[in-house]
């Protein structure tokens, strides 16, 4: 009995260790921009850099690409079209 539990207290080590090795590397950053959310200076940190990027992009004379333009340009003008269509009916 006394040799099952040393095993499976090895075996249980080997995969915590495994796990933190693995897994878990790519789980921290996932919880550190989580908990910026959960206090208040990371909150306004965000914020910060919220407005700091919108300031950027005022600035620009063009805030989008030439290709991203036309793509959107095309969306609002085909979900114009609908739009109008269903009013139609």
């Amino acid at each position: 009995m006394r040799e099952f539990i040393f095993k499976a207290i090895i075996i249980t080590f080997i995969a915590i260790v495994a796990f933190e090795f693995t897994i878990g590397k790519r789980i921290d950053p996932v919880v550190e921009i989580i908990n910026k959310f959960s206090d208040e200076h990371g909150r306004k940190e965000l914020i910060y850099k919220l407005r700091k990027e919108m300031k950027k992009g005022v600035e620009k004379e063009y805030m989008l690409k030439e290709d991203d333009r036309v793509l959107i340009y095309n969306f609002f003008k085909k979900l114009n079209s609908e739009i109008n269509s269903a009013e139609k009916n």
